[in-house]
This record gives structure tokens, C-alpha cells and sequence, in this order.
């Protein structure tokens, strides 16, 4: 069975409206694999194989013939562009977990989640990244304080992207 570019609209938009995260799905030589809300966690943004225009960031399909295989692995092993942001000594990066248009602020006019200087703790909020409509928070995990904000508030980010830089600091 192929899938059109509608089809796989058509499964990102039921997915999107759905309480569901996570989609896999195989019929025969065809796997679709859709997720949403940074499920996937580490693992790499998908490439979408087939030469029609990818639907969205988190579709994967791969064709049986083993040649078309190796060329998705390969693409999908590639490493991913980073932020141009250097990572001092003792700090650590929080890394956009997905592609998207990143805010600082909750909403527009709204004071920033977090700035410069600032302290935080491992389930902070330090930002929002929109994808397909929908906004996805992104927690700090890491305690700390924020030692500069890498990106501009309604920047694109790429997957794993340094959005911000935190010098490190112990419980307590």
C-alpha cells in the first residue's frame, strides 16, 4: 500500500487532535512512525525517504529495497545543526527537543520564563517550542543558573540546537 502526502496529512492531523504521543505503523515494506510533544526523547529527528516533500519533522517511511534503507540510516545518523553557541567550561546545554519556533515567554507581552542570572531547578519551564500548533514546554533538567539564553524568542530551532547555557550547582 502506498501512502500519499495527503494520507500522511491526514495521519499528522488525527495524531495532533489525538491524546496519543506515539504512531508506528507497518503494512508490509511501509513504516510510518509519527510522535509529538519531544515522545521520541533522544533519538533522531526522521527523515521522510520517499523524494515527495517531507510532511513534518517526526515521519519516517522506509521502502523495502535495501539501498533506499542504507540511505535513510545514513541521513538519520548524520549529525544534526547545532547552535552556534559555544559551550564554556561548567556549563551545561539545554538542547531544543525538537524542531520548532522557540519562545521565551508564555505569551506575547508576558514576562520571559527565564533570563539571565536567573536561578533554576530541574522541572523549570525556561521555554516553549511550537510545532504544527501546538506549544510544547521545555523543562530546564538541570539546576543551576541560566548563564545566556542562545536563541531569540520566535527563532526556528533545529532538533538537539543549544537554546540555552546553565552553570551547574548542587542540591540544596
Amino acid at each position: 500500500m502506498d501512502l500519499t502526502e495527503d494520507d500522511v496529512l491526514e495521519i499528522l492531523n488525527l495524531i495532533e487532535k489525538s491524546s496519543f504521543d506515539f504512531l508506528q505503523l507497518q503494512m508490509g515494506d511501509l513504516k510510518l512512525v509519527v510522535s509529538k510533544g519531544g515522545y521520541m526523547g533522544s533519538a533522531p529527528v526522521a527523515a521522510f525517504s520517499d523524494p515527495q516533500p517531507a510532511a513534518g519533522p517526526a515521519v519516517a517511511s522506509e521502502p523495502a529495497p535495501k539501498a533506499r534503507e542504507a540511505e535513510v540510516k545514513t541521513q538519520a545518523e548524520q549529525p544534526q545543526p547545532k547552535a552556534k553557541a559555544v559551550v564554556r567550561d561548567g556549563t551545561v546545554p539545554i538542547n531544543a527537543p525538537m524542531v520548532g519556533t522557540f519562545y521565551i515567554t508564555p505569551e506575547p507581552g508576558a514576562p520571559p520564563f527565564v533570563e539571565v542570572g536567573g536561578n533554576i531547578d530541574e522541572d523549570t519551564t525556561v521555554g516553549l517550542i511550537e510545532v504544527m500548533k501546538v506549544f510544547n514546554a521545555i523543562k530546564s533538567g538541570v539546576r543551576g543558573v541560566v548563564e545566556e539564553i542562545c536563541v531569540q524568542s520566535g527563532q526556528f530551532v533545529e532538533y538537539g540546537q543549544t537554546v540555552m547555557l546553565v552553570k551547574p550547582r548542587g542540591k540544596g
